[in-house]
């Protein structure tokens, strides 16, 4: 049997964490959901959420990965043979292979508005219209799939070539470069009439909003989504991680990095969004692809500029986020069914493509009609996943530390034996995540 790879460093471990946890979660969606729930009521409680929920969990599958020293169902199965915690792992292949279908949907769009911006198409949409502009560009037969497909390719391409020269490489790269774009945006966004309004809106919360629980729901959906907790992959990235890393300031490090960026990013979008009266901040999913376009059409020549480097910059962290997802995938076919890393990647890059496809064609294209639950098929797709599947893989992964696997043995695995902040973890793992997502599941549900 070939040896496992490992990563070269463990800075190339944690970019390629924070890789996959800043993505489209922490602009495309970040900003749109704070937008929906109130700002920074929104963002107070989604830290709350990330320390009290996010940290452990992301240390838990952390410890998994790096105990088991193979795919995420492998993971669970070589701790606790013979035991049903491997349904932990199974979630975390089905949430990962089901959120890269759509993923790949909605950053083939974003690959497009930079090319539109690149060869001057976008610029000569009239103001206004944008709306027109975006829905077009999604709906048909062709030109939707053919971004995806584009989109597919690259990250077929870089996985395929492995952990040290196709994941971490690419991570070296795309993990400085996005954090440079990223505070130049923001830098700039702060020059804006709108900015104080925008901080006001991001830091300053409205009270009342605490009461309403879906904040809560939202929040906590976020978390999951944006730290990729649930699906597999900080499980699958960790088990190539040698023995002698230490787990507690690698979770640490990926939290502050991704909470980071959010923020970063909301800094980036509201002070545009407020310095033009007529842009509302709960647009929604359409703020990067409606809102944003409008701002950079008012913004003259100026405008083009940014609008291709913010593309650029969304792009770069979608693909980063897309490879882990991939890698989830390929990982588990690789040991499953005995491939070697290159028809693994294809086979399952060729697969998740194809099943994309109708998300593709669900916004104004052929399949426009064909509803679920009275949702289009890349928003159901979106909701099974984000309200249900994620957190029933976190709470796996959470009650399996917690409960399933020997207490020393979890301790040991972290590096936190005999120590205060080790017990602390203990049982914010058996009792405070678990109810959280419990919670969670039960809003989402009713």
């Amino acid at each position: 049997m070939a040896e496992r790879e490992q990563w070269a460093t463990r800075l190339g471990f944690i970019l390629a964490a924070v890789g996959s946890a800043v993505g489209l979660g922490n602009i495309w969606r970040f900003s749109y959901v704070a937008g929906e729930n109130g700002g920074a009521a929104f963002l107070l409680i989604y830290i709350l959420c990330i320390l009290l929920i996010g940290l452990p969990v992301i240390l838990a599958e952390f410890s998994i990965g790096r105990r088991g020293q193979s795919d995420v169902v492998g993971s669970f199965t070589k701790i606790a043979p013979g035991k049903p915690w491997a349904l932990g792992g199974i979630f975390g292949v089905v949430s990962a292979f089901t959120i890269l279908s759509f993923y790949g949907v909605i950053a083939g769009w974003v690959v497009y508005f930079l090319y539109a911006y690149v060869t001057g198409i976008a610029q000569g949409v009239e103001g206004g219209t944008y709306d027109e502009f975006f829905f077009g560009a999604i709906g048909g037969a062709v030109g939707p799939v053919f971004w995806q497909f584009l989109f597919m390719a690259i990250v077929i391409f870089i996985v395929f070539f492995g952990v040290k020269k196709g994941i971490e490489l690419s991570n070296r790269i795309f993990m400085p470069l996005l954090a440079v774009l990223i505070i130049i945006l923001a830098g700039f966004a702060l020059t804006l009439d709108g900015a104080g309004e925008g901080l006001r809106f991001m830091f300053s919360p409205d009270w009342s909003a605490f009461g309403e629980p879906g904040v809560y729901a939202a929040a906590i959906g976020q978390a999951f989504f944006t730290l990729s907790l649930g699906m597999g992959a900080m499980i699958t990235y960790a088990s190539y991680l040698p023995k002698d890393t230490k787990l507690p300031s690698a979770a640490g490090t990926v939290v502050t990095l991704d909470t980071l960026f959010a923020i970063v990013a909301g800094i980036m979008i509201f002070p545009a969004v407020f310095t033009f009266a007529n842009i509302d901040p709960t647009d929604g999913a359409g703020l990067i692809f409606i809102t944003l376009p409008e701002v950079f059409n008012l913004m003259g020549g100026a405008g083009t500029f940014f609008a291709i480097v913010f593309f650029f910059l969304v792009a770069i962290a979608a693909l980063s986020s897309a490879i882990s997802l991939l890698e989830v995938s390929v990982a588990y076919a690789m040991r499953q069914f005995s491939w070697n890393r290159k028809k693994a990647t294809i086979v399952a890059g060729v697969i998740v493509t194809l099943f994309g496809v109708p998300s593709a064609l669900s916004y104004g294209g052929p399949l426009s009609d064909f509803l679920i639950f009275g949702m289009p098929f890349l928003d159901a797709v979106d909701a099974l996943t984000d309200r249900y599947l994620l957190a029933l893989g976190g709470m796996i992964s959470a009650l399996f530390v917690g409960w399933g696997w020997n207490k020393v043995d979890a301790l040991r695995e972290t590096g936190l034996t005999d120590t205060t902040i080790g017990a602390i973890w203990i049982w914010f793992i058996r009792i405070v995540a678990p109810l959280g997502i419990l919670w969670i599941l039960i809003l989402n549900i009713f």
